[in-house]
C-alpha cells in the first residue's frame, strides 16, 4: 500500500533559498544555530540598556512577522525577540523531523539556554500558547512572565471552524488539500486565513494584505511548507489526547510565572468559552478578554495587548523581582541537562517519524 505521509524533504543544507522574508523598520533578523536546530530570530533594538528580555513565539502557520505589530509598542518595556518555530518563516525544518507540542518547546528551550537570556518575558499565540505554557512548567528558572493569545490547550467541544485545521494532522489530508486548491491564488489563499483568523478583516491594511500575499508565495515555494504544517497540526492533535503529568492542563496548573490570558470573542479556532477554565487553571493569572477580536489579538488589537501586557507588568513587577532573585539561584532539573522536562514526553508525542 502507498504511504499517505507527506513527502519527505532534502535535509535543511540543501534546500533552495527563496525570496527574503520582510523585515519592518526597526527590526533585524539573525540565524542562531543550536543542537539540532537553525532558528531564525527576529529583534528589535531595546529603547535603553536593561530591559528585560521578551521572547515571542507564533503559532501554526505563522511566524515571527506575526509580532511585529505589537513589539515596537513595548520598546520602552521590554527587548524582544521573537523566534521562527523550527520549519516556519525562515527556520529550516528540525534535523530529527519532530514537530511535535515538546519539539518545538524543546528548541525555544535550547535557544533561551544557549543565549542566556533567561528568565524572560515569554509570550506564545495559538501552538505558540502551548509551546510557551510547556517551557514555563517544565524550566520555570526561564520564565519571569507568561503571557497567552488564544492559547491552543485542549478543548472537549472543539468549535466546527477550527475542524478543518486540526483535519490537516490526518494522514493524506493534504495532499488531498493541495489537489483541491491546486488554483488558488496566494490572494485568495491569504484572504481565507483572514477570515479565518481576525474577528474582522477588515482591520487588515491594504499594505498588510499585500504583504501577507508576498509571504504566502514565497512560503508555497518551501518544500517543506506544507510537510511543517501536517506534522505540527498531528503534534497539536496528540498534545490534546495526553493524561498524566505531560496534559497541557496539568502542566497549566504548575506554571509559577505570573500568566496574562488575552481571549477573542470572535476567535474561530480556540473556544472563548475556555477561558474561564484557563484563568482558573493558571495558579497566578489575570484575564482579559476582548469581545470583537478573533484568533490573532496581537496583530488585530496590537495597542489593546500592549496596555493590558503594561498594566499587567506594573501589577506584578514586585512578583518579577521575587522570581528573579529565586531563579538567579535555582538550577535546571536533571544536573547538566538543559532541556529539563521537555524531553520526557511519551512517544506517542512524536510526530517525526
Amino acid at each position: 500500500m502507498p504511504s499517505t505521509e507527506p513527502p519527505s524533504v532534502p535535509p535543511a543544507n540543501v534546500l533552495p533559498k527563496v525570496a527574503a522574508v520582510k523585515v519592518a523598520d526597526g527590526e533585524r533578523l539573525g540565524s542562531v544555530h543550536l543542537r539540532g536546530n537553525t532558528l531564525t530570530v527576529r529583534s528589535r533594538r531595546p529603547a535603553r540598556e536593561g530591559l528585560p528580555p521578551a521572547l515571542y513565539v507564533h503559532g501554526l502557520g505563522g511566524s515571527s512577522q506575526n509580532w511585529s505589530a505589537l513589539m515596537p509598542l513595548l520598546d520602552g518595556v521590554v527587548h524582544s525577540e521573537a523566534v521562527d518555530l523550527p520549519g516556519f518563516g525562515d527556520s529550516p525544518p528540525p534535523d530529527d523531523g519532530d514537530y511535535s507540542i515538546t519539539g518545538h518547546a524543546r528548541a525555544v528551550v535550547r535557544y533561551l539556554d544557549a543565549s542566556g537570556r533567561g528568565p524572560v518575558h515569554l509570550f506564545g499565540n495559538s501552538l505558540g500558547g502551548a509551546v510557551v505554557t510547556r517551557v514555563a512548567a517544565a524550566r520555570p528558572d526561564l520564565v519571569r512572565t507568561l503571557t497567552l493569545v488564544s492559547p491552543a490547550l485542549p478543548e472537549i467541544r472543539v468549535q466546527r471552524t477550527a475542524l478543518p485545521t486540526g483535519l490537516l494532522a490526518l494522514p493524506g489530508v493534504v495532499r488531498l488539500f493541495n489537489r483541491l486548491t491546486r488554483e488558488w491564488t496566494a490572494e485568495q489563499r491569504v484572504r481565507g486565513v483572514t477570515a479565518l483568523c481576525y474577528g474582522d478583516p477588515g482591520r487588515v491594511s491594504e499594505e498588510g494584505f499585500r504583504n501577507a500575499v508576498e509571504e504566502m508565495e514565497r512560503r508555497l515555494r518551501l518544500p517543506y511548507f506544507w510537510d511543517a504544517m501536517a506534522r505540527s497540526a498531528r503534534g497539536i492533535v496528540n498534545a490534546y489526547t495526553l493524561g498524566g503529568q505531560h496534559a497541557l492542563w496539568r502542566q497549566a496548573e504548575r506554571v509559577l510565572a505570573p500568566t496574562l490570558l488575552v481571549y477573542g470573542g470572535r476567535d474561530q479556532l480556540v473556544g472563548y468559552r475556555m477561558a474561564q477554565r484557563a484563568a482558573r487553571a493558571f495558579r497566578d493569572s489575570r484575564l482579559v478578554t476582548l469581545p470583537d477580536a478573533g484568533h490573532v489579538a496581537m496583530m488585530e488589537y496590537p495597542e489593546t495587548v500592549a496596555t493590558a501586557f503594561r498594566e499587567f507588568l506594573a501589577d506584578t513587577a514586585d512578583t518579577a523581582a521575587a522570581a528573579d532573585a529565586v531563579g538567579s539561584t535555582r538550577k535546571p532539573a536533571g544536573g547538566d541537562r538543559t532541556d529539563g522536562a521537555v524531553d520526557s514526553e511519551p512517544a506517542n508525542q512524536t510526530t517525526g517519524g
